[in-house]
């Protein structure tokens, strides 16, 4: 796949990490979908802008934010210990404008515009110092429905409602008197930030990314940028929302993602992928080299979905058993024949077999490894496998399940091999 630019976070950290949580939470969480009697068609925290919501009428939402259900640390804590997640991103400012934290720039904030007076920002960054997760931002750098200068997207508009002409703003403006000072801000406040998740750049122009990148490198270093800073600068590809690459891909990658249709909280949103499909989604990105950043949107009192947290147990519970097989784990080479329930994923001299539905045997055909050892992920018992050549003359690895766990799904078996690498060989006639 040729690529113009293999982009690296040269921080090891992120290239072990694999597995991390989205947190979309903002105003648009109150509206869970609906303003005024009408639904929005489009995903939820896009509402202000899919349904023309004038400012001053989406402002009064401020005043009903009291997330009295949210709470950071058991948050986090799930995150790390119940659903294995190695980092976390917030959402501190979307593209309606509002800042999730104590921004001194703009009163139109979290802490001064609301009931409330919490900084959930600064919740959260403490909450992941406590339990030893990396914490990382989101910033909309380009969009602001709130600011007149900022853009706003055409994209989910009516032709009634497109008045909105970004050619006549002052972009600059917005960037230098509001983006940068808030980033300035995100980043002097909350201590170590792992990452600005930056979105829709829109029409940036390269110079503007970079002065963005410059700002935040000059203040953390070792904060890696996001894709979506656009104009091709990010340390890391962003691939489009739920989007996976068909193949492996080099350097670094990661796939956002929602478990349902939408990102910010909707109460009609009830498309939830169920626990195995996301397993095996994870797997899949893992093998091809890349991270998965799973979207949570908490209701706007402050509470996570019953749904989300149902799934996230079940996903954490395999995540778990099998870290090994996930983590720091090593993009794969194109196996040649699709495995119908499997996935794999690798290390030195390991091979990871995810086995996602019941079976009896599996011969990985093409497969001219050597192995010393296969055995069960979750508790290390021995598993009955073999390398030999077919009656095409074809190498073979076979593996025999054991009988208790024929009608089994979800589990990972390690094969030890000679090899430093899986060796697959092509297919011949």
């Amino acid at each position: 796949m040729k690529i113009d630019r293999i982009p690296d976070t040269k921080q090891q950290w992120f290239k072990e990490a694999k597995y991390g949580l989205f947190i979309h939470w903002g105003l648009y969480s109150l509206l869970a979908g609906e303003y005024k009697g009408k639904k929005t068609d489009h995903i939820s925290e896009w509402i202000m802008n899919s349904l023309g919501i004038p400012v001053e009428e989406y402002e009064k939402l401020a005043e009903q934010f009291n997330p009295d259900h949210f709470d950071a640390d058991e948050l986090v804590r799930r995150a790390k210990e119940d659903w294995g997640m190695k980092y976390i991103v917030f959402t501190s400012k979307h593209h309606e404008g509002f800042a999730m934290y104590h921004s001194q720039i703009s009163t139109y904030n979290v802490v001064d515009a609301t009931p409330c007076h919490r900084d959930i920002v600064k919740e959260l960054a403490d909450a992941c110092r406590k339990y030893g997760i990396k914490f990382g931002l989101y910033y909309s750098q380009a969009q602001d429905w709130h600011d007149p200068n900022g853009y706003v997207s055409h994209a989910m508009k009516t032709e009634e409602q497109l008045q909105d002409d970004n050619t006549k703003k002052d972009f600059q403006s917005y960037l230098d008197n509001k983006v940068k000072p808030q980033l300035r801000e995100i980043l002097t406040q909350y201590g170590e930030i792992c990452l600005i998740w930056f979105d829709t750049p829109m029409g940036m122009t390269k110079e503007q990314s970079q002065e963005c990148i410059d700002l935040v490198k000059s203040i953390q270093p070792n904060c890696i940028i996001s894709g979506r800073i656009g104009n091709q600068l990010g340390d890391y590809m962003t691939t489009g929302d739920n989007f996976i690459p068909r193949l492996p891909y080099e350097g670094d990658w990661e796939v956002p993602a929602t478990m349902n249709d939408t990102w910010g909280y909707n109460k009609d949103d009830h498309n939830w992928k169920d626990a195995d499909s996301i397993i095996r989604l994870l797997v899949k990105i893992n093998s091809r080299g890349g991270n998965y950043l799973l979207n949570i949107g908490p209701k706007g009192n402050g509470e996570i979905p019953q749904e989300s947290i149902e799934i996230l147990d079940k996903v954490g519970k395999y995540v778990t058993e099998n870290s090994e097989g996930i983590f720091a784990t090593e993009k794969m080479d194109i196996y040649p024949y699709e495995l119908d329930g499997v996935e794999f994923t690798c290390k030195k001299n390991r091979l990871y077999v995810h086995v996602f539905k019941p079976m009896k045997r599996l011969e990985i055909l093409n497969c001219a490894n050597h192995v010393d050892r296969a055995y069960l992920l979750r508790d290390g018992r021995d598993v009955s496998c073999v390398s030999e050549i077919s009656c095409e003359g074809d190498p073979c690895v076979s593996i025999e399940f054991p009988r208790d766990m024929r009608e089994q799904k979800n589990y990972c078996i390690c094969l030890e091999l000679e090899e430093e690498k899986p060796v697959f060989e092509p297919l011949r006639g």
